[in-house]
């Protein structure tokens, strides 16, 4: 009995905070610090609403010097943000910061958690962000995760007014003190106790103060506490381990540098008892704080005294000791917490290494795979492997574990029953605001439990331990050496649409394949049964008709026979023994500082019939911090010619009809500034260049255009926010399309973002716009701005295609069409 509540324990810990790193090796000052933390029985939950809002040094602080049990509740992904290291928007940027915060707390040594809630990108007030997730829905997740955790203190990052500077940071802290008191009450969200949680009532509930440059929320009567201090253990100050959490940011450009010396934060108390001198005062985080607890205390201050740091193994007697007692305990939350931190202790002074990999990333559902066991007893104790459970499947070993010798075992094991590795939230179709999430008891994790799992059961000194370890997969790189990542499972058939994004302006066919990636011959009955099954959806307004294909693919050809200024979706079906679904494509996020990341969605392209006109025919393109304006510019019939810092040449630009920066293009390369003179020539001999939206520049603009401008943190974030026509008369709204107020309709998430202000007067500005927050200030004038330099055009656009153009948003194809068509009028 007490190794399956071990197993259940050891299984919590792998949901919530696992990972495709390598097993954990811990050090001697690391178990030491283990053992210490073993005696605290404090608990702090920290809450945001997005990845970096979390305040790094006081995690650290929390977590590696108080000890506290540290968790940090971001309510969204950053699903909404931009993207500094790659094109990834929307849910595969929530993605990617997932796993850069995961990152972040394996440094500061806080817990990781997240709502349901959606990053739609900038808000301007509370209410907005509020309504758009769903209020009740999101105070549920946090008082779920609350009574889950069971925190001695909740801090919140932001306060709940217009200081926290944007609607979803007020708005997580509205939800955090709402469910402050929601979590204690029986009455609010009681379906949550069938899943073994009850009501929850934290002691205090604090706003974390802080200063950002010239703006303070810090006030000299709140309580104040220093966090700046230096571990031994560690070898960091909690000034370094912040910074170096911190710089897991790397798709935000996060990076910072480390801080030193004494450092101090100011907490404002929100609501509960009353606190001058400390966080925790008046609640005992002692082993006294549960009944028969002080006992166990006691042993564990003498294990800390005992402690060998050459020889930890010594410490597996007494450690399994206070084991049983501690397994003799009642039933209850720290019980279980501490038993799960003391069989880790108990695996790391045995120098225990458990390792399951398999030889290969993907695996096909419900196939059997090879599995690769290896164990090392590296101490002198007398250890013994009693058996192996891999997905229900029992391999018992009765094997005595020498010192140092590494012993490995090779097992076929059976996938049945494991679902794809697609990510919990995205398995069902989310909400405007927010994902949907079935499994009550997934809600708040991270990221998936893994999916395949070896369940070691070892005996340590006459006691029966069991071991979780994630299945992993395991290569050595010629350049990196060894490696591990995830395992993930796959369907036996996937669909891959090319391309993925197709744009009809006329009755010209275009083309559309379709490649089929299905498992071994060997595992399907008939191969050709697959491929004759596949389909395309039926599109109101296009014909569909077969073309020649080579094997393993499906080749058609698409007109559109209707202009409908729409986007329509055309998916990837199969209809196989009469079933018919939608066939899913595999999507793989590779970075080096992160785990890779899969998963999936539908096999399907977007098919755009628009009323288009385009002039010029070669762009030049400079690529920027992350868009795919690219894709779309090839899929509007340009030729796009990548430029870089070798390529962007006087004589290169001459066979140019225009040239467009991607988005932040001066930001992230310093190479950029140096051709300015270039680029001037080029519009001065009649060219065309249009600059994206860059920010983090100063005042300083005149290495961009012809003539200086600001660039400022102003947007308009109301996606459906009214535009004026400042300049109706300006060739940009008229050639060669007409440009309308239909033309902003459908956009998504935003109009515009780090608008331009105190403009050169050379320069027009051709919209106004503003929120509705910001309707007794004057509109914004800053979203496009256009100057003729010499013979030719400059142009500085803030709308955010890099959003609109993806999603297929009619409007903004015409609007960069005409941009593009400046300098192309007297050549007509």
């Amino acid at each position: 009995m007490k190794s399956l509540l071990t197993a259940i324990i050891i299984f919590v810990f792998l949901s919530e905070n696992s990972s495709a790193q390598m097993p954990e090796a811990v050090n001697a000052s690391d178990i030491l610090l283990r053992m210490k933390k073993l005696q605290v029985l404090g608990s702090v939950l920290y809450i945001a609403a997005h990845p970096d809002d979390e305040n790094t040094r006081l995690l650290a602080w929390l977590s590696k010097d108080k000890l506290y049990r540290t968790g940090y509740l971001s309510l969204t992904r950053g699903d909404g943000g931009q993207n500094l290291i790659g094109d990834e928007q929307g849910i595969e940027l929530g993605l990617i910061r997932t796993q850069e915060l995961l990152a972040a707390r394996r440094v500061d040594g806080a817990e990781q958690f997240f709502s349901r809630a959606y990053d739609f990108g900038f808000s301007k007030t509370t209410a907005e962000s509020l309504k758009f997730w769903d209020q009740q829905k999101m105070l549920a997740d946090v008082v779920w995760i609350i009574r889950k955790f069971q925190p001695d203190i909740i801090i919140t990052r932001f306060p709940e007014d217009k200081r926290a500077g944007h609607g979803q940071h007020s708005a997580s802290s509205v939800l955090a003190h709402l469910a402050y008191s929601a979590a204690a009450d029986p009455k609010q969200f009681p379906e949550q106790f069938t899943f073994g949680v009850g009501p929850w009532q934290a002691r205090r509930l604090f706003f974390n103060a802080y200063r950002f440059g010239n703006f303070s929320t810090v006030k000299e009567d709140q309580l104040k506490i220093e966090v700046g201090g230096y571990n031994a253990l560690l070898g960091k100050s909690y000034g370094e381990l912040a910074a170096d959490s911190r710089s897991q940011h790397k798709s935000q450009g996060f990076g910072v540098s480390h801080s030193r010396g004494n450092a101090t934060e100011y907490f404002s108390l929100t609501e509960g008892e009353k606190a001058d001198s400390s966080l925790m005062q008046n609640i005992n985080c002692s082993w006294q704080r549960i009944p028969d607890g002080a006992v166990v205390g006691q042993m564990i201050d003498q294990l800390i005294l005992d402690y060998h740091v050459q020889e930890p193994y010594q410490s597996i007697p007494a450690l399994v000791g206070i084991y049983k007692k501690m397994s003799g305990l009642k039933p209850g939350y720290w019980k279980d917490k501490k038993l799960k931190e003391l069989v880790e202790i108990i695996q790391a002074c045995a120098g225990l290494w458990l390792e399951a990999t398999v030889n290969a990333p993907y695996a096909v559902k419900n196939l059997t795979i090879p599995v690769t066991l290896q164990v090392v007893n590296r101490s002198p104790l007398e250890i013994r492997l009693q058996s192996v459970n891999l997905n229900k499947q029992d391999t018992s070993f009765e094997q005595s574990l020498l010192p140092g010798v590494n012993y490995t075992y090779l097992r076929n094991t059976s996938l049945q029953g494991l679902a794809i590795s697609q990510p919990y939230w995205l398995v069902d179709n989310m909400s405007a605001g927010s994902y949907n999430v079935q499994d009550q008891t997934l809600i708040g994790l991270p990221q998936n439990p893994p999916a395949l799992v070896a369940v070691f059961t070892i005996r340590i000194s006459g006691e029966l331990f069991t071991f979780q370890q994630p299945v992993i997969f395991k290569s050595t790189d010629d350049v990196k050496g060894e490696t591990y990542q995830p395992l993930t499972i796959i369907p036996s058939v996937m669909a891959y649409p090319n391309p993925e994004l197709v744009v009809f302006n006329d009755t010209t066919e275009k083309h559309l394949n379709v490649s089929l990636v299905t498992a071994p011959d060997s595992i399907l009955e008939v191969k050709e049964k697959y491929l004759k099954s596949i389909a395309l959806t039926k599109v109101p307004g296009f014909q569909i008709k077969n073309s020649p294909s080579a094997p393993n693919e499906h080749h058609y050809l698409l007109k559109s026979v209707i202009h409908t200024n729409q986007a329509d979706g055309i998916w990837v079906t199969r209809v196989l023994d009469g079933s018919l679904d939608t066939l899913v494509q595999k999507r793989t996020i590779t970075y080096d500082h992160i785990p890779r990341i899969d998963y999936f969605k539908p096999s399907k392209s977007t098919l755009l019939s628009v009323d288009l006109k385009t002039a010029g025919k070669r762009i030049g393109y400079v690529d920027g911090a992350g868009d795919k304006v690219p894709d779309a510019l090839q899929a509007m019939g340009y030729t796009v010619v990548k430029l870089n810092e070798n390529s962007l040449t006087a004589s290169s630009l001459q066979e140019l009809d225009a040239v467009i920066t991607g988005v932040r293009a001066y930001d992230v390369h310093d190479w950029l500034w140096g051709k300015h003179e270039i680029l001037m020539d080029y519009v001065k001999n009649g060219g065309n260049l249009i600059v994206q939206y860059n920010r983090n520049l100063g005042d300083d603009t005149t290495g961009i255009g012809p003539y200086p401008f600001k660039i400022t943190n102003f947007r308009v974030t109301e996606e459906d926010a009214a535009v004026r026509f400042l300049q109706p008369s300006h060739p940009v709204l008229h050639f060669p399309n007409e440009i309308t107020d239909k033309d902003f309709q459908g956009w998504i998430q935003e109009r515009g973002i780090y608008f331009v202000q105190r403009a050169d007067p050379r320069y027009q500005h051709i919209f106004s716009m503003h929120d509705a927050e910001d309707s007794m200030k004057p509109e914004q004038n800053g979203s496009l701005i256009i100057g003729t330099y010499g013979k030719g055009y400059f142009v500085y656009n803030c709308l955010v295609f890099f959003r609109e153009l993806p999603a297929a948003v009619p409007g903004s194809y015409r609007l960069l069409a005409n941009m593009i068509a400046l300098n192309q009028q007297k050549k007509k």
